[in-house]
């Protein structure tokens, strides 16, 4: 298949791309700035050159492709405070796929999140998003539009991803959680930091997303989760180890002051199986876990800037 890729050169696209690429499909990727455009040459990858914003680039190059694996999101919008505003941009390129691939029956597969699902429990792929009232259900509401694509003869599925997707060069939550504990000079978790997260390793995330263009029936929810539920506290205690300070509680009415606004995910409690996405897909994560992750000492080896 020839497959357009957004995202292609970030976090999973960059493991993404090769694999599809071994797999013996063509892709073409979506590159915002010259050194994405390098990267994904590099990679034996097309460049589309623009961005999410750009939905007439989009849709002309969804319809010239067999298949769109949706990765981008505005994640230096979303993390300077706008999430609302990352999420509505979002919307608006799922639904400029939706209008070029309507009919086609070929697959579009759409990257999500886990965080707040089923607060409390183990979520499965049968759990539907509940409340929207809060700018992270946005990203749900864009989610269940995808599912719906089903009925307009789409090949629809939507990957939701741990909040954690980590690996070595990841400035995502748990660099961030890193840098705070360097700036800050402790460890830090909320309340009693029982808390936990689902966590896969970014080269199994992808082998999902491939698996999921390649095989998925339309409307598939699939979870890239690797691990059901990592405490927050087991988090901390391995980056104060690390970079040797002392582990703290921190009150949850002073979270945010410590963590700024990552205190609004740090302190949800949100685990998540995968047990149906494995019996679907055959998907079988083989990459360390969190902790041994964090343990291989990447993370700590230069000051990490997620923050």
């Amino acid at each position: 298949m020839r497959i357009f890729v957004t995202g292609a050169s970030g976090w999973i696209g960059s493991a993404l791309v090769p694999q599809l690429i071994e797999a013996g499909h063509q892709v073409a990727g979506l590159a915002r700035s010259d050194a994405s455009a390098t990267a994904l040459t590099a990679a034996g990858a097309e460049v589309v050159r623009g961005t999410v914003d750009n939905l007439d680039i989009l849709r002309d190059a969804a319809a010239a492709s067999d298949g769109v694996i949706h990765l981008a999101f505005k994640h230096d919008t979303a993390f300077s405070g706008d999430f609302k505003g990352a999420a509505e941009a979002d919307r608006r390129a799922v639904d400029t796929f939706g209008e070029a691939l309507a009919g086609t029956g070929r697959p579009f597969v759409l990257a999500s999140g886990l965080a707040g699902l089923a607060p409390g429990r183990v979520a499965t792929e049968r759990d539907m998003p509940a409340h929207f009232d809060s700018p992270i259900a946005i990203r749900a509401t864009t989610a269940q539009e995808v599912l719906s694509f089903a009925s307009r003869g789409i090949r629809s599925s939507v990957v939701r991803l741990s909040p954690t997707c980590h690996g070595d060069g990841d400035n995502g939550f748990m660099a961030m959680l890193v840098a705070i504990a360097r700036a800050k000079g402790v460890s830090g978790y909320i309340g009693d930091g029982a808390n936990r997260w689902p966590a896969v390793h970014r080269r199994d995330a992808a082998r999902l997303f491939r698996l999921a263009a390649e095989q998925a029936p339309a409307g598939s929810v699939l979870h890239g989760v690797a691990e059901e539920g990592v405490t927050i506290r087991d988090v901390a205690e391995v980056i104060g180890r690390h970079l040797d300070v002392p582990v703290v509680s921190v009150a949850p009415e002073a979270a945010p002051e410590h963590f700024t606004w990552l205190a609004d995910f740090l302190g949800i409690d949100v685990p998540a199986s995968s047990t149906l996405t494995r019996e679907l897909l055959g998907w079988t994560p083989t990459h360390p876990d969190l902790l041994e992750d964090l343990d291989k000492g990447h993370y700590f080896t230069v000051p990490a800037t997620g923050a």
